[in-house]
């Protein structure tokens, strides 16, 4: 935890000078957001292939190559800003942020894998809240950390980037706990089999068929909401300080949340967490419709994501406590697609619903879309079978290990699913 915590906060500094930097290199803002583009797509071509890496190698290992990977990417950004007669070029920055693209989408599966690995069944809901709380206050970090950085040095961003890379790779070699099972079979898959299976998997179980769709649907809503909200105070002349105070207040009431997470997911079933948050923040999203001004935005932000963390970590402790160990890394990274499915949705859902509309009537069409969201949500039968930490174990999916390339048919193991997941 110490050493994701540090690869977060560098990550999310990083990220927040990469922008400034392109700028400052090409003093144009496409080119800057060409630049940022380039970059993120190696998180978009890495997402399945990085399920069957983290199921086929050794994850303590690979955590600490890719981050000592991604820590001489930016580390030769900060050489070539530093030494006389080099610069940075956009080139070089685009470059180093596809690489550290790439390694996050392998970090993020693998570190779920690495919880479920050390952490006991019952206690995964507390771990998954405590990383909760982590992200957020990456979050908040960013923006302050990163702009007074920025303004001292246009490559101390960068350096804090390499350290929390470098901080990850020594406590990941302190980890003793085998975070593998039996590699020897994993391997002897073909890579594109695995695929289908880790595919297959996920969609053979019925609350992660239907998580997904959930996963989509929120994030478009949500997302979509947070650009037509930007947008608006964007085009009535909002200052850029007020609107980032947007963020912060989003970033806010994850953090606060985060510290109540782990008392509710022990104490309250993952269907009733769901059926709170999407509550909450169906209210909220009236809130901001009856009252779409600045601080109405603030203050209704603030309350909606205070259930979030519980909810994350209720529903995503036990997708990680029911998946088999051979199984966590393509679990993991194909429950990630769903944001990059939404990624290019959300925007222009909210830009088109604010333009056509305003913001006003805009956040109405976002009020029934949570409200449709809340009611779908008592139609989802496997997610109200789910019963507190203390039954997770024996809701363990039966998933066999891939077979040797010399077995027969007649010797695969039939799958099945345990009797709570199928309901």
């Amino acid at each position: 935890m110490t050493g994701a915590t540090a690869e977060d906060v560098g990550a999310a500094v990083g990220a927040f000078a990469v922008p400034l930097a392109a700028y400052g290199t090409t003093g144009s803002v496409v080119q800057a957001g060409v630049i940022s583009f380039v970059g993120q797509l190696g998180s978009v071509l890495m997402a399945l292939p990085a399920g069957v890496i983290v199921d086929r190698v050794d994850r303590r290992r690979l955590i600490m190559i890719g981050s000592a990977v991604a820590a001489l990417a930016w580390l030769s950004v900060v050489v070539a800003g530093l030494v006389d007669g080099l610069s940075i070029t956009a080139p070089h920055l685009a470059a180093a942020l596809f690489v550290s693209s790439m390694v996050g989408s392998l970090m993020d599966p693998a570190g779920i894998a690495a919880l479920h690995a050390v952490v006991p069944k019952e206690q995964l809901g507390q771990a998954v809240s405590v990383a909760q709380g982590r992200d957020a206050a990456a979050t908040l970090l960013q923006g302050p950390l990163g702009g007074l950085l920025y303004g001292m040095s246009s490559v101390l961003p960068f350096v804090v980037s390499v350290a929390g890379r470098l901080v990850s790779v020594v406590t990941t070699s302190l980890v003793r706990e085998p975070l593998n099972g039996d590699l020897g079979a994993a391997r002897a898959e073909h890579p594109l089999a695995a695929l289908r299976e880790g595919l297959r998997y996920v969609f053979g179980v019925p609350l992660l068929r239907t998580m997904i769709w959930l996963f989509v649907l929120v994030n478009i809503v949500l997302n979509g909401m947070m650009v037509a909200i930007n947008l608006h105070l964007v085009s009535i002349g909002t200052t850029p300080a007020l609107i980032g105070l947007i963020n912060t207040a989003v970033g806010v009431g994850v953090l606060a949340g985060s510290f109540l997470a782990g008392v509710l997911v022990k104490r309250v079933r993952v269907g009733v967490l769901t059926a709170m948050t999407l509550g909450v923040s169906g209210v909220a999203v009236v809130a901001m419709a009856l009252y779409p001004t600045f601080w109405g935005f603030v203050a209704a932000l603030t309350g909606m994501m205070f259930f979030a963390p519980a909810l994350n970590a209720g529903l995503l402790s036990y997708v990680t406590a029911i998946t088999p160990g051979a199984v966590q890394g393509r679990m993991a990274a194909t429950m990630g697609l769903t944001g990059l499915v939404a990624g290019p949705t959300a925007p222009l859902v909210g830009s088109l619903l604010l333009a056509s509309l305003g913001i006003g009537p805009a956040m109405w069409v976002f009020s029934a879309g949570w409200a449709l969201l809340f009611l779908a949500l008592f139609l989802v039968r496997p997610l109200w079978h789910v019963g507190l930490p203390g039954t997770w174990a024996a809701d363990v999916v039966e998933w066999p290990t891939p077979r040797p390339p010399s077995a027969t048919r007649s010797e695969a193991v039939r799958r099945r699913t345990s009797r709570h997941p199928r309901r």
